[in-house]
C-alpha cells in the first residue's frame, strides 16, 4: 500500500497489519509518513476496541508486538470494500468537493 497522504485513523493503520505479528517500527516502514506517536495512538485505539492485541516480551530490550485479532480480521472485508469504492468513485467526489466549495 502507498504512504498516507493524512493523519491516519484506526482504520487507516488496520489493513497495513496484515502478515502476523509485527513490531511498531515496521508498521512505521510499512505505512509511512506518520509519527511513532500518531502509530501508537492509532494501535491503542485499535486495541481498546478489540481489534489488534498488543503482546508484550519479558525481554531485554523490551519487545512489543501487534497482531490482528478475528474480530480486526474481519473488518478488513467492509473496509478493503470501501477502498474499492473510493478508487473508482475518487473522481466523482472530488468534483463534487470543488463544485461546492466555489459556490
Amino acid at each position: 500500500m502507498p504512504p498516507l497522504p493524512f493523519t491516519p485513523a484506526p482504520w487507516d493503520v488496520l489493513p497495513r497489519t496484515v502478515g502476523g505479528p509485527m513490531r511498531p517500527r515496521a508498521l512505521l516502514d510499512r505505512i509511512g509518513g506518520i509519527s511513532p506517536k500518531v502509530l501508537n495512538d492509532a494501535l491503542r485505539r485499535l486495541e481498546h476496541n478489540g481489534l489488534v492485541e498488543r503482546r508484550r516480551y519479558a525481554q531485554a530490550p523490551p519487545r512489543v508486538d501487534y497482531a490482528l485479532t478475528e474480530a480486526g480480521t474481519a473488518l478488513l472485508v467492509p473496509i478493503r470494500a470501501m477502498g474499492s469504492w473510493a478508487a473508482r468513485h475518487a473522481d466523482t467526489v472530488l468534483a463534487s468537493q470543488e463544485r461546492f466549495s466555489t459556490r
